[in-house]
């Protein structure tokens, strides 16, 4: 039950975690992460046409600042806050993306406090690697969240850390939203590492999101499941994802729905400074509601290692997104597309 918490657990171990790791009691580190782009959208409504998001622009799309601090040997701090800009305020907003305590009791169990990332997110964006460019398949739907607040609790496991696992006990809306809700969702994932820089992992998710209160019940449970494939290395990365969720769009609707997607991507080191990528995704978003509702992406790109901590990367993206609607008479699939090219950038200290 998603209420009662899992006895294995792991919180894959990424940032300044692995730093503080090794650090001497009182030590503090500091880090920071940003990611930029200048791009042109061309972005098209079949009903309506070009639509106000086109343009040419500059944009800093995250700026992470990171802090740990060491206590013990075993129990340590740290915060990552972001910000993002509000275009109907026209202000910059700072917020908290992950404040946990840490306790590091072995490789195979690391537990943390607090506003956390969670077991599936985080792994994917490990092996895909350009994350700079886009969120991973999930983080990109909106089909979960990177971070949230709750108790995560994980490790490696077996001979040459060829196992791992993770779990979260969480509030289920996310890190921009701490709320109470009625009980506390469940993510979990397992990971097999078959050699070095492969993994096959396994993830799960169950709950209600945050959405059912003491006096709003739920008529769903959201429940999804994840599969990936992926090797990391230094000459290739090649991977593929695919989820189904089960209600994640219709915890308070009478009426239940079905989501899927997958998602492949490569890249190719052509030198020590010079990468090529590739990714596709697509995805059925309510396969029984309005089983004509799909998104369908694509991005290629060429990435320049400028200097440590600093890359830059050509890229072009497409995406389309189909589904029914009911106006302008008669009802019809309309379609938003949009084409985005232009340089993106990762900063990193």
């Amino acid at each position: 039950m998603r209420r009662k918490l899992m006895t294995a657990a792991v919180a894959t171990a990424l940032g300044l975690s692995a730093v503080a790791a090794q650090a001497a009691p009182g030590d503090t580190t500091i880090g920071g992460k940003m990611y930029v782009d200048l791009t042109h959208i061309d972005q098209n409504h079949s009903d309506t046409g070009d639509t106000n998001a086109s343009g040419t622009g500059f944009d800093a799309k995250r700026f992470y600042f990171t802090i740990g601090h060491q206590l013990d040997p075993v129990w340590s701090l740290h915060l990552t806050t972001d910000f993002n800009y509000v275009r109907n305020d026209g202000e910059t907003n700072l917020y908290v993306k992950k404040a946990y305590v840490q306790g590091r009791f072995s490789d195979a169990a690391v537990l943390r406090i607090g506003s956390a990332g969670t077991p599936w997110i985080g792994l994917a964006e490990d092996y895909y690697g350009f994350r700079y460019v886009e969120k991973v398949l999930v983080d990109r739907l909106g089909y979960g969240s990177s971070a949230d607040w709750g108790i995560h609790l994980g490790g490696d496991l077996g001979e040459g850390k060829q196992f791992n696992y993770a779990v979260s006990v969480i509030n289920g809306a996310g890190y921009k939203h701490a709320t109470r809700g009625k009980g506390m969702d469940v993510a979990a994932r397992i990971g097999y590492v078959p050699v070095d820089g492969m993994i096959i992992a396994l993830g799960a998710y169950s709950g209600t999101l945050g959405k059912e209160l003491e006096n709003t019940p739920a008529e769903h449970t959201a429940r999804r499941g994840d599969l990936m494939v992926a090797y990391a290395g230094d000459a290739f990365r090649l991977g593929a994802e695919y989820f189904r969720a089960n209600d994640w769009n219709a915890v308070l609707s009478p009426v239940g729905d079905t989501s899927s997607g997958w998602s492949v991507w490569g890249s190719i080191a052509l030198s020590e400074t010079i990468s090529v990528f590739a990714r596709h995704d697509r995805a059925d978003l309510s396969r029984d509601i309005d089983p004509q509702a799909q998104d369908t992406y694509y991005n290629a790109g060429v990435q320049f290692q400028v200097t440590d901590g600093f890359k830059l990367a050509a890229v072009y993206k497409h995406e389309k997104r189909e589904g029914s609607v009911a106006t302008p008479l008669p009802p019809h699939v309309a379609d938003l597309t949009a084409n985005d090219r232009g340089v993106w950038g990762e900063i990193n200290f």
